[in-house]
């Protein structure tokens, strides 16, 4: 749609981007956090799953939902655009300056969740996201994917939010870097850190 309403416009049809993404972000944060923690991204489940908030069997369960919910709305996007609803991307994302960005994408992006998930500030989450993801596309270069499946999905799009199959194995593998250095941090600077804040979170929320 950015491409379409601002042909030409890089500048333009990035903000646009940032907008929709982050908007719809906050809506399904707030609309399925009841449900599963909103959680649509391996990274913020992994580090849960590592600070004890989600149990292994629950992280065998997303990742896969994961992925395919990536992929299937990936297909969806393809289809309402009138394109093949596998429209393989050639757009090569292999720069190391995008891996680094990355990486502080995913390290910030897990400090904000886990950071305003404590206590008073819990129902910020979903509004602290947002603003985050959609600053994340104009102050790292990466445009800020931090996030696998999102990162998969968008191998199906070959459109300006696109990435090419040859160019996810480092990306994630940035992401995954970014989330180590997310846990030692969070286990640093929040010490007292409650591994069932974020469920009690989203419990507090349905009240």
């Amino acid at each position: 749609m950015a491409v379409r309403l601002s042909p030409g416009d890089v500048g333009l049809q990035l903000l646009e981007n940032s907008f929709a993404t982050a908007g719809g972000l906050i809506a399904l944060i707030l609309a399925f956090g009841s449900v599963s923690g909103a959680h649509f991204n391996p990274v913020v489940s992994l580090v849960d799953w590592k600070l004890g908030g989600l149990s292994t069997r629950a992280l065998g369960a997303y990742i896969p939902a994961q992925i395919a919910g990536a992929i299937t709305g990936c297909i969806l996007a393809n289809l309402m655009f009138d394109l093949d609803a596998i429209n393989i991307s050639t757009k090569a994302r292999n720069d190391s300056g995008l891996w680094l960005a990355e990486v502080v994408a995913t390290v910030g992006l897990l400090l904000v969740i886990f950071g305003s998930t404590r206590g008073a500030n819990a129902k910020a989450t979903p509004f602290a996201v947002g603003a985050y993801i959609g600053s994340a596309y104009f102050f790292t270069s990466s445009t800020s994917f931090a996030n696998p499946a999102v990162t998969i999905g968008r191998t199906l799009s070959n459109t300006f939010a696109g990435i090419e199959p040859a160019s996810i194995g480092a990306f994630i593998g940035a992401q995954l870097v970014g989330a180590l250095i997310a846990w030692v941090l969070i286990r640093a600077l929040f010490p007292h850190f409650d591994a069932t804040t974020v469920v009690v979170a989203h419990k507090q929320e349905q009240t």
